[in-house]
C-alpha cells in the first residue's frame, strides 16, 4: 500500500490490481485489527482543521502597522493625561479587533461547512460480516455496501454489482447524473441517486478528492487591495508626522526652549496627526453599503470585500446553477415517428418514473403540455432506467388495450426500433448536430403488444440559463467587467452556453489549457477565455490566482463545494441563492434572492463606497500635511506657534464629526472597474495641503504685519481659519471637477461641517477656551477662507487634467510600442 493514503486507482487500473495493492478481500473486508492499524497510519475518514486559539486570533489583531498606530497615539495621550482621548482611542483599537475577528471567525467556517457534507455511517464489510459503522472510521481497502440516497464516505472503487448513478455537480459541476460501474472511481461527497454496488475504499480523509477541495480552502489567502491601500496610508502619514515631530523638538532643544512644554506640545500635535479615525471611518463607510447591499439581499461576510468588488476587472462565473438554473429542460423535441410534439412528450413521461428523483424524469413530466392527457393511461409495468441496458420500459394500459414505450440512449433506442440505413442514417445526423450544440439527446419508441417498435423522434435536454443571466452579463460588460464562464460539464454544452448568452466564442477545455498532466499551463490561451470546460476545483483555483498574478482583481460566483476553493481565494468570493453551506461560507457575498441582478447593483454601490473612501483619504493626507507642516514651519523659520495645545485638541474634535458623515454622502458611480491609484491621492492630496500652508502663511502674515494684532489673537485667527478652510476642503475632494457638479453633498455631511464650523466660529468669536476675536475678524477668516477655497477648486481641476493628459501620453507611448513589436495586429 502507498504510505500517504492517497488513491491508488486510475482509469487504467483493474480491480484484481487495485484490491491487490489495497489488500483488501471483497467477500471477507478487513479485519478489525488491521482496520485499527490503518486508522493509526492514516488518520480518521475527517477533514483537518488547523485552529488557532480564540485568544490568540483576537490579539493578532493588535499587531500590524495600523494597530501600531493607534496604540502609539494611545501610550501618548496617557502621557499627557489627556485621559479622554485615550479612552476614545482604546475604544476605537478593541472595536476595529473585534470587528476584524468577528469577520475572519465567519469565513473560517468553510472547513466545518465541508465537513457536514461527509456521510455519517457507512455499511461495511469487516471480519466477514456486514456491520453499521461511523464513516470516522474508514480505512483504505475496506469493503463498503453504497445505494440509492447515500452520500459516499470516502473516494472508492466499485467492485461488484450493475452499476450507481450519482450526483456529483456540487463536487464538479456537472449538471447531469453520472452513470459509474464496476472499476470505476466515485468520489467522496457525491450522492448517490440510482442503483447499488460494492466498494473498495481507496482513499479517506485530506486525501480524497473532497478532501484536496477542502485543502485549496485552508490555502486560500488573499491580502486586500484595500487593506494595501489603508496601510500605505497610514505609513505615509505616520511617517511625515513623526519627521516633522522631530524636526519640531531638534529646534526647539537648540533653542533651548522649555523642555516639557516643547515635548507636550509635540505629543499634542503626533496625536492630533496621526489618523487614529482611519481604520474605523473606512469600515464605517463599508458597513453602511453593506447594509445597504442587504436591503438588495445580498449579504456581505467580509466588509472589505466590498471596496474589492469596485475594482472587479474579471468576473470567473460557475456555469451550473449560476448562470443555469441547474434543472434539466427539454428542448424542443424532433419529430420522427410520432404524431406530433405532444405525442412524443406522453409516450416519453409514460417512460419515466413519477414519484422518482431522476432529474431527467422530472424534466419529461415537466414538458408534458397536457398531463390531464396522462390520466386516461395506466402503468402495468415499469423498468427503471438502467445504466447497463442504457433505457427505461414501460407497459402501459389504455382502455383494455396494452402497449410498451421506451426512452433511453438513442443509439439502444433506434437499435430497438430497427429502422432501415437510410433513416437510422438521418436521425444519427440530427443527434450528432445536437449534441454539437451542446445538447443531450434521448430516443423514445412505441410497440404495441407485438414485437415491432417504431421510433418515435428524439427529447433534447438541457441545463438552460437563468432567465436574468444573459442581461447581467451584458450590464457586467459595460461596466467594464470581462466574464469567464467555468463549468464541469463537457465543451460542447459550454460552447452552446456560451452561444446562448453572448459570451464569446474562445471556449476551451480544462485540459487544452492545463494540460492533461494538471500541471503544465497555457497562460495566454487562460488570459483570451470566454469560457473553460471541464474544470475541477482545482483548475478554478488555479485559474483565479493566474488572473490575480496578472494584477487583475478577480470576483468569483459559483454554488457548490467544487467552487469553495476558487470563491475563497479570489478577491470577491459570491455564492448565489441556493448554494451549499460551504460555497457560502468561502464566499465574501452571499446572494439570498434567485438571480445574478444584484451583482451590477452591489457593482455600482461599491463604486459609490470607494468614492466615499477615496474622498476621505485624499481629505485626510491634505488635512495632515496642510497643518502639520504649516505648524512645523511657523515654528521653525518663525519660531512662533501657531496654535495653543488646546487649540489642536479642539481642532481634532471638531474634524472628526464630519469626517464620520463621509460615510453618508452622496457619490458618483465610476462607468469603469476602479482601484486606489496611490500616486494619484497623494499628488492630489498635497497640492491642496500645500496650498493650504500658502493660504495659512498669508493670513498669518496679515494678521501679525498688517493687522498688528496680539500672539492670542493671532492664535485665535489661524485656528478659525484651519478649521473652516478644512472644512470646505472635504466639498473639494469629493470629485474631480468642479464643486457645483453633481452628485451634491448629502444632508448628512452639509448640515455636519456647517455645524461644525459654526460651533468653531462661535469659540473663536466669544472665546470659549481661546481669546476672543469679535465677529469683525471671524468674518474676516471666513471671506479669506471661501476666496482660496475656490483657488484650490481651480487647482484641483488642473492637477487632474495634468494627471489624466500624463496618463493619456502613458497609453499612446505604450500602444507605439505593441504596434512596433506586433505591426501585423
Amino acid at each position: 500500500m502507498t504510505s500517504t493514503a492517497e488513491s491508488v486507482h486510475t482509469a487504467a487500473t483493474s480491480v484484481a490490481d487495485t484490491l491487490r495493492d489495497l489488500h483488501s478481500n471483497p467477500d471477507s473486508g478487513l479485519t478489525t485489527e488491521e482496520a485499527v492499524r490503518r486508522r493509526d497510519r492514516y488518520g480518521e475518514n475527517a477533514l483537518e482543521e488547523k485552529r488557532t486559539s480564540p485568544l490568540l486570533r483576537f490579539l493578532s489583531f493588535f499587531w500590524g502597522p495600523i494597530p501600531w498606530m493607534i496604540e502609539v497615539a494611545a501610550v501618548l495621550s496617557a502621557v499627557v493625561r489627556h485621559w479622554a482621548d485615550f479612552s476614545i482611542i482604546i475604544a476605537m483599537l478593541l472595536v476595529n479587533a473585534a470587528v476584524g475577528f468577528w469577520q475572519e471567525f465567519k469565513a473560517d467556517n468553510a472547513i466545518s461547512l465541508l465537513k457536514q457534507r461527509l456521510a455519517l455511517r457507512s455499511r461495511v464489510l469487516r471480519d466477514g460480516e456486514w456491520k453499521d459503522l461511523s464513516a470516522k472510521e474508514l480505512v483504505p481497502g475496506d469493503v463498503i455496501n453504497v445505494s440509492l440516497g447515500n452520500v459516499v464516505p470516502a473516494d472508492i472503487v466499485s467492485v461488484d454489482g450493475k452499476y450507481l448513478s450519482v450526483d456529483q455537480s456540487a463536487l464538479t459541476g456537472e449538471s447531469l447524473p453520472v452513470g459509474k460501474y464496476v472499476g470505476d472511481l466515485v468520489y467522496s461527497g457525491s450522492i448517490v441517486r440510482q442503483g447499488q454496488m460494492k466498494a473498495v475504499v481507496t482513499a479517506t480523509g485530506m486525501n480524497t478528492y473532497f478532501g484536496k477541495t477542502a485543502k485549496l480552502v485552508q490555502s486560500a489567502k488573499t491580502t486586500s487591495h484595500f487593506q494595501h491601500a489603508v496601510l500605505g496610508i497610514g505609513n505615509f502619514l505616520i511617517l511625515v508626522t513623526l519627521a516633522l515631530v522631530a524636526l519640531i523638538l531638534v529646534v526647539a532643544l537648540y533653542r533651548r526652549d522649555p523642555l516639557l512644554e516643547t515635548v507636550q506640545f509635540a505629543l499634542i500635535l503626533t496625536v492630533a496627526a496621526i489618523p487614529v479615525a482611519l481604520p474605523a471611518v473606512l469600515s464605517v463607510t463599508m458597513a453602511i453599503g453593506a447594509e445597504r447591499l442587504a436591503r438588495m439581499q445580498a449579504v456581505v461576510s467580509r466588509l472589505v470585500a466590498i471596496e474589492e468588488m469596485a475594482g472587479v476587472d474579471v468576473l470567473c462565473a460557475d456555469k451550473t446553477g449560476t448562470l443555469t438554473k441547474n434543472e434539466l429542460t427539454v428542448a424542443e423535441p424532433v419529430v420522427s415517428g410520432a404524431e406530433n410534439a405532444d405525442a412524443l412528450l406522453l409516450a416519453a413521461a409514460l417512460a419515466s418514473g413519477s414519484k422518482n428523483d431522476d432529474p431527467i424524469d422530472k424534466a419529461i413530466w415537466e414538458a408534458v403540455r397536457d398531463k390531464g392527457a396522462l390520466e386516461a393511461y395506466q402503468v402495468v409495468d415499469f423498468e427503471p432506467f438502467d445504466p447497463v441496458g442504457k433505457k427505461a420500459v414501460a407497459t402501459v394500459q389504455r382502455d383494455g388495450t396494452r402497449f410498451q414505450v421506451a426512452k433511453g440512449a438513442p443509439q439502444v433506442i433506434l437499435g430497438l426500433a430497427g429502422l432501415e440505413a437510410r433513416q437510422r442514417d438521418r436521425i444519427t445526423k440530427q443527434i450528432d448536430e445536437l449534441a454539437s450544440q451542446g445538447y443531450r439527446t434521448l430516443g423514445v419508441a412505441r410497440s404495441d403488444g407485438r414485437a415491432e417498435w417504431s421510433f418515435l423522434g428524439l427529447l433534447p435536454i438541457y441545463d438552460p440559463p437563468r432567465e436574468d443571466t444573459a442581461a447581467t452579463i451584458d450590464a457586467a460588460t459595460r461596466r467594464g467587467i470581462k466574464i469567464k464562464m467555468m463549468t464541469g460539464d463537457h465543451l460542447s454544452i459550454a460552447r452552446q452556453i456560451a452561444a446562448q448568452l453572448h459570451l464569446g466564442r474562445n471556449v476551451f477545455a480544462a485540459d487544452e489549457v492545463f494540460g492533461a498532466d494538471g500541471k503544465s499551463r497555457d497562460s495566454e490561451k487562460l488570459r483570451l477565455a470566454d469560457g473553460l470546460a471541464q474544470v475541477f476545483p482545482q483548475h478554478k483555483y488555479e485559474i483565479v490566482k493566474v488572473l490575480q498574478g496578472d494584477g487583475r482583481i478577480v470576483g468569483m460566483t459559483g454554488d457548490g463545494v467544487n467552487d469553495a476553493p476558487a470563491l475563497k481565494q479570489a478577491d470577491v468570493g459570491i455564492a448565489v441563492s441556493g448554494a451549499t453551506d460551504a460555497a457560502r461560507a468561502a464566499a465574501d457575498l452571499v446572494l439570498t434572492a434567485p438571480g445574478l441582478s444584484v451583482i451590477t447593483q452591489a457593482v455600482d454601490e461599491a463604486r459609490r463606497i470607494f468614492q466615499r473612501m477615496n474622498t476621505y483619504a485624499i481629505y485626510r493626507i491634505a488635512e495632515t500635511v496642510r497643518v502639520l507642516l504649516f505648524m512645523t514651519l511657523a515654528i521653525v523659520v518663525f519660531d512662533f506657534y501657531p496654535v495653543t495645545a488646546v487649540m489642536i485638541i479642539l481642532l481634532a474634535l471638531l474634524n472628526d464629526f464630519p469626517i464620520m458623515t463621509v460615510a453618508y454622502d452622496n457619490a458618483t458611480t465610476a462607468k469603469r472597474p476602479v482601484r486606489w491609484q496611490m500616486p494619484h491621492v497623494l499628488a492630489i492630496a498635497v497640492v491642496l495641503g500645500l496650498l493650504g500652508v500658502v493660504s495659512s502663511f498669508g493670513l498669518f502674515w496679515i494678521a501679525e504685519e498688517y493687522l498688528q494684532l496680539s500672539k492670542g489673537t493671532v492664535q485665535t485667527l489661524v485656528f478659525l481659519k484651519l478649521l473652516v478652510a478644512g472644512h470646505l476642503t472635504i466639498y473639494l475632494t469629493r470629485n474631480r471637477g468642479a464643486i457645483w457638479e453633481r452628485p451634491f453633498p448629502s444632508w448628512q455631511l452639509f448640515v455636519t461641517t456647517q455645524a461644525t464650523k459654526v460651533v468653531g466660529t462661535l469659540a473663536a468669536v466669544y472665546g470659549w477656551l481661546v481669546d476672543p476675536i469679535g465677529w469683525a475678524y471671524a468674518l474676516l477668516v471666513w471671506g479669506y477662507a471661501i476666496a482660496w477655497f475656490l483657488v484650490n477648486s481651480l487647482a484641483k481641476i488642473v492637477a487632474y487634467r495634468l494627471m489624466e493628459r500624463g496618463a493619456a501620453h502613458q497609453v499612446r507611448h505604450l500602444s507605439r510600442i505593441g504596434t512596433v513589436l506586433h505591426p501585423t495586429g
